[in-house]
C-alpha cells in the first residue's frame, strides 16, 4: 500500500503540475468523493484553479489552489496510485495489480497543457476531499523529533507497532515502514507503547527517519532488508534467528525476538 514513501513520489509527480490550469474535472465515482461531496460540487469548487503548489502530510497528498480555492486532498488508501500523463513514478505497488486499467480511475483533473493528473484505485479505499483537516494527523515521520515520538508513545499500554500505525498520533508509517524501523531499532512490535525508555525512543526516532531516507533511495517502502524474509519461513537478516509471525495492530507484523531481548538486556521482553 502507499506508505510516506510512495505518497511523496505522488507529490514530486504533482509538483510537476505547478503553473498548469485546471480546465475539467472528471469524478465518474461519486463514492470516492468525501466528506458529502458530490461530482457538481467539486467541478464548480476547482474548475478554472491554477495549481499553485504541493504539500504533504504523512500519506495525505495536498494540491494547493490559491487562496481563493479549497485546498485539495487525495488519499490513496491500499492500491491508489498517482499519473501524469504518461508518468507514473510507481508503476506497481506491492501486493496490488500491475495493470493500468481505465475503469480504475476514481479522480482526475484536466489541465490546459493537455496532461492529466490522476487517481487510479483499483479497490477504491482512496478519496478525495476539499480542504482536509490537516489537525487530525500527527505529526509526519519523514521529520519526526524524539521529543514528538515520546509524546506519541507516552502512557500508552497498545502494541507499539498499534500506536505507529495510528495516524492520529505519527502520519506517514504503514505496515512496512513499520515493521523495518522496529527491526532496525530492535524493538518488539508487541511491546507496549508506553513502555520504552527515553534511550529507546530515541533509538527509535533516529530509526524511523534514517529508515525513510534509505529506502527512499532505494525506491519504497517494500525496499527494506526485513522485506525478503517476510514470509512463514522467513530469518532476521541480522542474525539468521527465524523471525516471529503474528498479527499486531491488525496487520501481519515479522520481528526478531532474539534481537529484541539482546538490545533490551531483558529475555522475553516483548512476547
Amino acid at each position: 500500500m502507499p506508505e510516506i514513501l510512495e505518497v511523496e513520489a505522488y507529490r514530486r509527480l504533482a509538483d510537476r503540475a505547478v503553473g498548469a490550469r485546471i480546465v475539467g474535472v472528471d469524478a465518474p465515482d461519486p463514492w470516492y468523493l468525501k466528506g458529502g461531496l458530490d461530482p457538481a460540487q467539486v467541478v464548480a469548487a476547482i474548475e478554472g484553479a491554477l495549481i499553485v503548489g504541493t504539500d504533504r502530510i504523512g500519506k495525505l497528498l495536498l494540491v494547493g489552489l490559491g487562496p481563493d480555492r479549497p485546498e485539495l486532498g487525495l488519499r490513496f488508501g491500499m492500491t491508489g496510485r498517482l499519473v501524469l500523463g504518461d508518468d507514473a513514478p510507481i508503476e506497481r505497488l506491492e501486493y496490488s495489480s500491475g495493470r493500468d486499467d481505465p475503469a480504475w480511475d476514481r479522480f482526475a483533473l484536466r489541465l490546459d497543457d493537455g496532461r492529466r493528473l490522476r487517481l487510479s484505485d483499483p479497490r477504491r479505499l482512496g478519496g478525495v476531499e476539499l480542504d482536509p483537516d490537516r489537525s487530525a494527523l500527527g505529526p509526519d515521520a519523514w521529520a519526526v523529533t524524539s521529543a514528538q515520538l515520546r509524546r506519541a508513545l507516552a502512557g500508552s499500554a497498545a502494541p507499539l507497532k498499534a500506536r505507529l500505525l495510528d495516524q492520529s498520533r505519527l502520519a506517514g508509517l504503514g505496515n512496512l515502514l513499520v515493521d523495518e524501523s522496529l527491526w532496525r531499532a530492535r524493538l518488539a512490535p508487541t511491546r507496549a507503547a508506553g513502555s520504552l525508555g527515553p534511550v529507546e525512543v530515541r533509538r527509535l526516532a533516529r530509526r524511523i527517519a534514517s529508515t525513510i531516507v534509505d529506502l527512499d533511495g532505494r525506491g519504497g517502502s517494500h525496499r527494506g532488508d526485513l522485506q525478503v524474509e517476510r514470509h512463514r519461513n522467513g530469518h532476521c537478516p541480522r542474525c539468521g534467528e527465524p523471525l516471529e509471525r503474528a498479527t499486531v495492530g491488525g496487520r501481519t507484523s515479522y520481528w526478531c525476538q532474539r534481537c529484541a531481548d539482546a538490545a533490551s538486556g531483558r529475555a522475553g521482553l516483548g512476547r
